[in-house]
């Protein structure tokens, strides 16, 4: 049966990239993938993307603007979704970047890394924003992790830019964490959400693999 993802276009994501990667993945298969600004287009669609990057402020209120907001939410309620970088952030409660209410999809908060002066295991000091390639480490809730790091290794590289880091108020909603630091959660899952702060579509091999179980994820 065919299926469409559709990719939030509220003026605030890193459209291009993230829709190339999922036509890649999605070609050969029943999946068509749309960018769309269009609220009745995010009802209709199967599967929903929900990218993100600037401020979160900004993002929270192009979102209201836009009227994807109440799309979006629904998304969240009953199909799959997967939020990347500022696109995860927003699920949660609550930001300490300009104090900025989020969509209270998953409990919590995000904070800005507090790393002045620190330094890393070469010598050279950690600099905020985190920009680059990190390991990732999928957590085991029940003994098993989530369902989307299927052929994805523990430790696998992935690339990050971010200053700010989710803090889920229970672990059992984080899917995977990242040293930078310290440990932090750097992807989130809740029911039908997934989400994460490292960008899958600029992660070549595993970021592809990521969204190729997407497509295929029935949670």
């Amino acid at each position: 049966m065919a299926q469409t993802v559709a990719v939030v276009d509220y003026g605030m994501g890193n459209l291009r990239s993230v829709s190339q990667a999922l036509m890649h993945v999605a070609a050969g298969t029943d999946s068509r993938v749309i960018v769309t600004q269009s609220p009745e287009d995010v009802l209709a669609a199967e599967r929903v993307v929900l990218p993100g990057q600037g401020a979160m402020r900004d993002c929270m209120a192009e979102l209201e603007r836009s009227g994807l907001k109440p799309a979006v939410l629904d998304a969240a309620a009953r199909k799959p979704l997967f939020g990347v970088c500022i696109g995860m952030q927003m699920l949660l409660d609550h930001s300490e970047e300009q104090d900025t209410p989020g969509l209270g999809l998953v409990p919590g908060r995000v904070q800005r890394f507090r790393l002045e002066g620190r330094l890393q295991s070469d010598g050279s000091h950690y600099k905020v924003p985190q920009m680059g390639w990190n390991e990732v480490w999928p957590l085991r809730h029940g003994g098993a992790r989530h369902a989307l790091w299927t052929d994805v290794p523990d430790g696998a590289l992935f690339y990050f830019v971010h200053s700010y880091y989710a803090c889920p108020s229970d672990e059992c909603h984080t899917a995977a964490q990242t040293d930078y630091g310290g440990r932090f959660t750097c992807a989130v899952a809740r029911d039908n959400i997934f989400a994460t702060q490292f960008h899958p579509e600029k992660s070549s091999h595993h970021g592809l693999t990521l969204y190729r179980n997407f497509l295929s994820w029935m949670p």
